[in-house]
């Protein structure tokens, strides 16, 4: 089914590259397009599909994934990777490039996929007009809906970790500066409103998600015009978005009231490695995984087990970066070892709490003696159970495809759960909101609580941890807040030896907790780009 979704266009007359030889050079691209494509309503669905692939690629290119340095940034973890690695991460983690002062293109391909993702919307979104929809409006408004969000999407990386990107509505290869902040935020609520819109209810119905697991809906539509709200008016303290606070809960209120979606009653059913069991015959028991596209899945990233390398690009390649580094120990597998976990935030788990035990592999208290510590930098003695590739019981990894580790992952990123919908509805002020806070709460075997602000905003570090929520739900509670709640020095070990990693809120501010806009791309812009504050 994944594949269906995700079918490249390369090979069928329409390379949509990402490789740009230029500051967004894609004349050649437009020339194919415009000669040979966008006439029928079949030309436009495969366009579509060709958007969800650009998407889809911003994670398996290989660059840096916008997942991964949610987490690194973020209080939950620390940069970590090998012992010997370079300190790129480590430049993420403390805000400094002078952790590695050569580190200065560390987004150049993240920059590259995401525009070529947005591309390929753009260029479908201008085609429109031309395609012989012959009436059927609903199935033209269905399409533009699917492309707007994706570029909503998109974008939404971009400006949380840029701030200042330029915003291109049309397939163009002009040097277009950065925009103002409030103008790319204003384009993504325009595109997740008309989503919301015109992707009809019944376009893809959850109780067929066997089929249409990983297509935007208005649903997730509205759930991520919720996510983008609350950072936008957190961080920047004013509302201009041209949706009110009461239209985007009354959106997350028609989510819930649509019956679609639920909690799963086990928390650790979510996610793979928390529920996989090694079994007999060097198998996996995964009975207790309530699979992909389940009741709680409101919109995920998709990815294949069909990567190669030999132009495939479709599987999960930022999850490795995340497995245990260089150790099998079943149902975990191995990986580069990013993103350690803070020891704090285990400290700051109830032990009462089942989300504790289904989020954090504790490599002691579970018994896994081969570690390879000495290889391990800023190593805590725990690591992220969520989002980490699994192996057999006899070591080799459990993938299908090429075999290999590194790119035949395909565990999905589940983008917005409906765990989210519910406490950003009551974060919001619904009616509602101490039911929605106390359905979360007793799933995680917790006793019911007050649903004030603040209770539901600290719910939220325990219940999405390790999911790239928690340094943007930081971030817009205010910047200072963010950094001070950061800054840290903690007591690690890299390569078997005492260490530390020391976090700065000074540098957290300097740099308003973005992130460093690539240097080639600078070049390329002939310095019509500028480099954000904090990262000269």
């Amino acid at each position: 089914m994944k594949k269906i979704i995700y079918i490249s266009l390369i090979g069928m007359g329409l390379t949509l590259s990402s490789c740009f030889d230029d500051f967004l050079d894609v004349e050649p691209i437009t020339q194919v397009l415009d000669n040979n494509f966008y006439r029928t309503i079949a030309d436009a669905e495969m366009a579509l599909i060709g958007c969800y692939d650009g998407y889809q690629r911003t994670a398996s290119n290989g660059n840096t994934a916008f997942y991964v340095v949610s987490e690194v940034l973020s209080d939950n973890t620390f940069g970590a990777t090998g012992h010997t690695d370079g300190r790129g991460y480590q430049v993420l983690d403390r805000f400094d490039l002078a952790q590695s002062p050569s580190d200065n293109n560390i987004f150049n391909g993240t920059w590259s996929d995401y525009y070529a993702a947005i591309f390929r919307c753009n260029a479908l979104l201008a085609k429109m007009g031309g395609i012989a929809f012959d009436g059927n409006e609903t199935t033209k408004n269905r399409i533009e809906g699917e492309a707007r969000f994706l570029r909503a999407i998109l974008y939404f990386d971009l400006v949380r970790l840029f701030e200042r990107v330029p915003l291109l509505t049309a397939p163009t290869s002009d040097n277009v500066p950065q925009a103002a902040v409030a103008d790319t935020y204003s384009l993504i609520a325009e595109d997740l409103k008309f989503a919301a819109t015109n992707i009809p209810a019944n376009a893809y119905p959850k109780n067929q998600a066997a089929q249409n697991d990983g297509r935007a809906t208005a649903h997730a539509a509205k759930a991520l015009l919720a996510r983008m709200f609350l950072f936008y008016t957190g961080y920047y303290g004013t509302n201009d978005l041209g949706v009110t606070q009461a239209e985007v809960l009354t959106g997350l209120e028609s989510v819930i009231a649509s019956n679609e979606f639920a909690l799963v009653p086990e928390f650790k059913s979510l996610w793979p490695a928390a529920s996989f069991v090694p079994a007999a015959n060097n198998t996996l028991d995964r009975s207790g995984y309530a699979g992909e596209g389940n009741s709680e899945v409101v919109f995920a990233q998709k990815f294949n087990s069909t990567q190669d390398y030999n132009g495939n690009l479709d599987g999960n390649r930022w999850l490795v970066m995340m497995g245990l580094r260089n150790t099998n120990a079943s149902p975990y597998g191995r990986g580069w070892g990013a993103c350690t976990v803070n020891p704090r935030l285990v400290n700051e788990f109830s032990n009462d709490d089942k989300r504790k035990t289904a989020s954090i592999i504790d490599i002691g208290e579970e018994g896994i003696e081969d570690f390879d510590i000495n290889d391990q930098r800023e190593y805590t003695g725990f690591s992220n159970k969520k989002y980490t590739p699994t192996a057999l019981p006899d070591g080799t990894s459990n993938t299908g495809g090429e075999n290999d580790f590194q790119i035949s992952q395909d565990q999905d990123f589940i983008v917005i759960r409906y765990a989210d919908v519910l406490l950003m509805a009551a974060e919001l002020g619904s009616p509602n909101a101490q039911t929605y806070y106390d359905l979360v709460r007793q799933r995680a075997g917790l006793t019911p609580r007050a649903a004030t602000i603040a209770n539901i905003q600290e719910e939220r570090k325990f219940e999405f941890a390790f999911e790239g929520i928690r340094y943007w739900d930081l971030l817009r509670l205010g910047l200072n807040t963010a950094a001070a709640t950061i800054a840290q020095t903690q007591n690690v070990l890299s390569g078997n030896s005492a260490d530390q990693v020391v976090i700065s809120a000074s540098k957290i501010v300097a740099t308003k907790g973005f992130m460093q806009i690539p240097n080639t791309q600078i070049t390329l812009s002939n310095n019509v780009l500028t480099q954000n504050p904090g990262w000269n």
